[in-house]
């Protein structure tokens, strides 16, 4: 789908990447991290030729882009920015119509495909598209700029940091939501991050980059079990525990006191006790503690009524795991299942643990790093 081949940059006498050489196939997505100025955004512009490489080439479904003519090319890609790229003179309904309407498609068309977007990003058109980005929040006008970036149904889907700035719980939210709109639409997105968790949550494949090259290529799993030197071993995390990853449970590594809920309680409630606790979900448990649904912030938030109890929207069919199950079964069970959370239940089906793909290296390394400090 996208290839970089033999690709230099140079500024100002300076090299910025050197000959860089990699394939991202279509529908995957994929997360090029490193330190400020390894290159990261730089590679992501290239494909959109905001910036031009002083040798090599870079093909589209086998196409040099550079033969290719330059407005076509960027209106069959989304963009999507830290600052959101709105503009902000511009209603949320107008941000979102227009390339449909530079594209000149009939009006039937360009209502029905913004209320479309609208809905999959998870805001109720009626309420938002005649409002301007200033009254928005910081989560809401990502949503449109992902929303803007999804209306022409492009092949290809650039994504420049485009959560660092908002909060935690609701880049914990955009990250979810992006992994879902991957799972239905199977996009090729390539994401510039310098998170390595979120990397690791979102990602089929990670590219880290330093000093202008790729050092290691490859997916979230084979990185975290096979970092390729030093550099990489440092840039995720210690990797002892990787030594021998089948003698490491699910039990060594989950959280241990989830934030939990009974099943009648308020939607309200989950929101105030989401936002005390920092999180994003809560396990929804009985007096016994046995785990009877997940309750997410995204299950809550179209809800109109949030008066009703949790039990009548918490999710039901989730995927378990015990405390015995080795980390590498863990994982294999968040890549298939594309999910985010993982409850650990004992035989009797009682919640014990959490484990979240988001924070799965950052726990494993510290435990570690503890031990390896105490020897």
């Amino acid at each position: 789908m996208i290839e970089f081949k033999n690709v230099r940059k140079f500024f100002n006498n300076k090299t910025v990447l050197k000959d860089i050489s990699f394939k991202i196939n279509r529908g995957e997505l994929v997360a090029i991290i490193g330190a400020s100025g390894c290159g990261k955004t730089t590679t992501l512009k290239m494909i959109n030729r905001i910036i031009k490489p002083s040798s090599g080439h870079i093909l589209i479904n086998g196409k040099d882009i550079s033969s290719k003519d330059i407005i076509k090319l960027r209106r069959n890609m989304g963009y999507v920015i830290q600052q959101t790229g709105l503009f902000p003179h511009m209603t949320v309904k107008e941000n979102i119509e227009i390339i449909l309407r530079v594209e000149k498609h009939n009006e039937e068309f360009i209502k029905d495909r913004t209320y479309e977007v609208m809905e999959m990003v998870g805001l109720d058109a009626e309420e938002y598209l005649d409002r301007y980005p200033v009254e928005l929040s910081g989560g809401q006008q990502q949503r449109i700029g992902v929303a803007r970036a999804f209306a022409t149904s492009p092949e290809i889907i650039l994504m420049d940091e485009p959560f660092s700035a908002l909060d935690p719980i609701t880049r914990m939210q955009l990250q979810d939501e992006l992994i879902d709109l991957q799972a239905q639409l199977k996009k090729t997105i390539v994401f510039v991050t310098h998170d390595m968790d979120e990397a690791i949550k979102i990602a089929d494949k990670i590219c880290i980059m330093n000093d202008g090259e790729i050092v290691q290529y490859d997916t979230p799993e084979n990185i975290l079990k096979n970092p390729c030197n030093d550099f990489v071993s440092e840039f995720i995390g210690k990797n002892r525990i990787w030594d021998s990853p089948e003698f490491i449970k699910a039990k060594d590594i989950m959280i241990e006191n989830p934030i939990i809920c009974y099943p009648n309680i308020s939607l309200l409630k989950c929101i105030k006790k989401m936002n005390a606790s920092k999180v994003d979900s809560l396990m929804v448990v009985n007096k016994y503690n046995h785990l009877l649904g997940i309750v997410s912030a995204k299950h809550i938030q179209n809800k109109t009524d949030k008066n009703v109890s949790v039990q009548t929207v918490m999710n039901v069919n989730y995927i378990k795991a015990d405390p015995e199950d080795s980390i590498i079964g863990v994982l294999e069970l968040v890549k298939k299942n594309k999910i985010s959370k993982v409850p650990v239940l004992n035989k009797e089906g009682l919640l014990k643990g959490l484990i979240t793909k988001s924070s799965l290296v950052t726990t494993l390394s510290q435990q570690f790093l503890d031990t390896e400090e105490v020897d």
